[in-house]
């Protein structure tokens, strides 16, 4: 498919009502923030993505993780939604909760913009792609906030793209600075374990996509290949890309390869609804 020569101009969308934030904390003010780029209408494939930047859980890499991705997918007739979550000193299950919330938004705001609601996937990058594989394998965060109509939706995607990803917070491979930022120095056994993707895949977990650097040195790719384990071993499909000579932080854009690969496997989920205009 060719790359379209524009998109819409990108939009705010509110995550959160009006009023205080669910797990209220010092971020409250700034983050979160989404912002959606539509595809132009003759172009576009109906599918959406949620982006989830990298930053350790300590800060959103958002314009090499978050922008550029997101207007690059919206060239190529995919919605984009940047998410920029709330993160350290904010800890588990505050960005999870934005993230949960975002892909209910997207799914309410697709119903009336002309994309598919079924068709909702996320992609993270690195601490931002482990919570991209939380989105996929945790259940709802319990909310103490009154429900709106957009939490009816389901905040679970219909796939799941995952780049350079942190995935374990377990050793040998564990990446501690991710793992002490979202859940603190003194974070016991358990909830290390569950909140580990390789442990935490099932038969109900989306498709993925995976990524990863075989030099990264800052994320080791054990991370993803333990990953494409679990997922084998529970029969859930799964493509694994390992980039001989890459490191970590590559983004999208900077690698072709892996972006060509990226748009071939998005071209393989089943045909988004609504889709007149070609994909």
């Amino acid at each position: 498919m060719e790359s379209a020569p524009s998109h819409n101009l990108p939009v705010r969308l509110p995550l959160w009502s009006e009023g205080p934030l669910p797990f209220a904390g010092p971020e409250d003010g700034e983050l979160p923030r989404l912002t959606l780029y539509r595809p132009s209408a003759e172009y576009r494939t109906g599918q959406t993505l949620l982006i989830l930047p990298g930053g350790g859980y300590q800060r959103v890499s958002t314009e090499k993780e978050g922008h550029r991705p997101a207007m690059m997918l919206a060239s190529r007739g995919h919605a984009a939604a940047v998410l920029e979550y709330r993160h350290s000193p904010a800890r588990h299950p505050v960005p999870l909760a934005d993230a949960q919330r975002a892909m209910k938004l997207l799914r309410s705001d697709a119903r009336t913009s002309g994309l598919d609601p079924e068709a909702i996937g996320v992609m993270g990058f690195s601490a931002g792609g482990h919570l991209a594989g939380l989105l996929a394998t945790q259940p709802p965060v319990s909310l103490a906030c009154a429900p709106d109509p957009v939490e009816a939706e389901s905040g679970r995607p219909a796939f799941a793209a995952l780049i350079y990803p942190v995935v374990s917070f377990c050793e040998p491979f564990s990446h501690a600075g991710s793992r002490e930022a979202l859940l603190g120095p003194e974070a016991e056994g358990p909830l290390r374990a569950q909140l580990s993707l390789e442990r935490a895949v099932s038969e109900s977990t989306p498709p993925m996509f995976i990524a990863h650097g075989q030099a990264d040195k800052g994320v080791p790719p054990e991370n993803a290949l333990s990953l494409y384990t679990a997922l084998c071993r529970v029969s859930v499909p799964a493509d694994l890309h390992i980039y001989h000579g890459a490191g970590h932080g590559f983004g999208l854009g900077a690698n072709h390869v892996w972006g060509r690969d990226l748009f071939e496997w998005l071209a393989t989920l089943p045909k988004a609804k609504g889709n007149e205009a070609g994909g």
